[in-house]
């Protein structure tokens, strides 16, 4: 376990590739099971939860090369449907497998997985859809053991439009026999990249990163390449960043349509944003703006970008309002901005923060308690007066590839220590 040091004040300038994405990888991963071939991945982050994603490719019996940002995954060769309880509990997504073995097995055993703590997260919907689907799913003391005969389209409402219960759906409906509607169905553009992998492939899903998607289950699929869609959490993450550096900053690799709602916040905060094909430059204001903003699914404001939002509101001028609706419990990361100095009074059972910004955070030693969480501390620590240490580091590398090179490029004094 690592940490980060940060020495605080300087104004972030410059040009960053923005990495592959992290959401978008690892149902892509997953995926690669179904068509007992070879696929080859390209722009992939090399990030702790892209190698935990292919530990479990490796158990079951697939071939993997990891070369740079291109991993290659032969899954000719495997021939198991259960994944050790040591590796699922490290990342909450290893849940996303058992679309993809009911679907090339009629069987998956899987424990129930881990990754962050943000509240219950619970895996109902998965469940409920693949019993849709025709899957026979018993709890086993703490692990889901579940088969399938025979999958069978049909016609999914999803209470909530759940990204890993679209995606879990959307593997395992790609082989059944008939059609399949996914109703009320998430809308991320993640969505959409996978549905582009499994159709590159040989699926017939249409519709994707639309309320209602539409799957026409297909014999069998074939091999294929795909370019991992760029990470929209990195980008939102770093321009974030420069807004609270007062700083100047583009990146390239990056789709603006897919962080729009994160553009027009920040743009609403002071800053001066510019776009043109996969470039985003960013000028920050030298005060921000308070702000109002409510987390909700695509097309909404990202769940996974307020706590970097909330870091930045700290030192706004005025009073800012962030509602938090997706992840009850989200907000680990406001005590520890707050003994960076900021204020901060957390109502709606600590659902929602009313932020009154200060002229400066203070840096201090704080813990990261999950992902985003570390992030914006270290994004705190980037516009605070002194030195900042984040600790520990096995959150943040989930979702960032080498964040401290990153940020350094761009001028800031950050340096990871084991």
């Amino acid at each position: 376990m690592g940490e980060y040091h940060i020495i605080g004040g300087r104004r972030l300038s410059g040009e960053l590739a923005v990495h592959g994405s992290k959401n978008a990888i690892l149902p892509i991963l997953a995926a690669c099971v179904l068509n007992a071939g070879e696929n080859c991945l390209t722009n992939c982050p090399n990030i702790s939860d892209t190698r935990y994603t292919i530990d479990i490719l490796k158990e079951i019996g697939c071939t993997v090369k990891h070369e740079g940002d291109t991993i290659t995954v032969n899954s000719a060769m495997a021939n198991e449907f259960e994944i050790s309880e040591k590796l699922v509990r490290k990342m909450r997504s290893s849940i996303i497998f058992l679309g993809s073995l009911l679907a090339r097995f009629g069987a998956a055993k899987i424990s129930y997985p881990g990754g962050c703590v943000l509240g219950l997260r619970p895996i109902d919907q998965h469940l409920k859809g693949l019993r849709q689907l025709g899957a026979q799913i018993e709890d086993e003391d703490g692990f889901l053991n579940c088969t399938a005969k025979r999958l069978v389209g049909a016609d999914i409402s999803l209470d909530f439009p759940s990204v890993g219960a679209t995606e879990n759906i959307m593997l395992a409906a790609t082989l059944a026999d008939g059609t399949t509607t996914i109703t009320n169905a998430a809308r991320e553009p993640e969505i959409v990249d996978l549905a582009m992998f499994l159709n590159s492939k040989g699926a017939d899903i249409t519709d994707a990163g639309e309320a209602t998607i539409k799957i026409r289950g297909v014999a069998k699929l074939h091999d294929a390449e795909h370019r991992i869609m760029p990470d929209r959490i990195v980008a939102g993450t770093y321009l974030t960043a420069a807004a609270m550096t007062k700083g100047d900053i583009t990146l390239i690799n990056v789709s603006s349509d897919n962080i729009s709602p994160v553009i027009a916040k920040l743009t609403e905060a002071g800053c001066i944003i510019s776009t043109k094909g996969n470039h985003i430059h960013l000028v920050a204001p030298p005060k921000l703006r308070a702000i109002q903003l409510k987390t909700a699914p695509h097309p909404g404001f990202p769940t996974d970008l307020q706590p970097q939002f909330t870091a930045m509101l700290s030192v706004a001028d005025g009073i800012s309002i962030v509602e938090e609706t997706v992840f009850e419990a989200r907000n680990k990361h406001i005590y520890e901005l707050s003994r960076m100095g900021a204020n901060i009074l957390q109502v709606n059972n600590n659902r929602t923060s009313i932020i009154e910004g200060m002229p400066h955070l203070t840096g201090n030693n704080v813990i990261s308690h999950d992902l985003r969480g570390g992030a914006a501390l270290i994004l705190a620590g980037l516009a605070a007066d002194g030195k900042t240490i984040v600790s520990p580091s096995d959150h943040v590398v989930r979702g960032y590839e080498s964040i401290e090179v990153d940020l350094r490029s761009l001028g800031a004094n950050i340096v990871y220590a084991n």
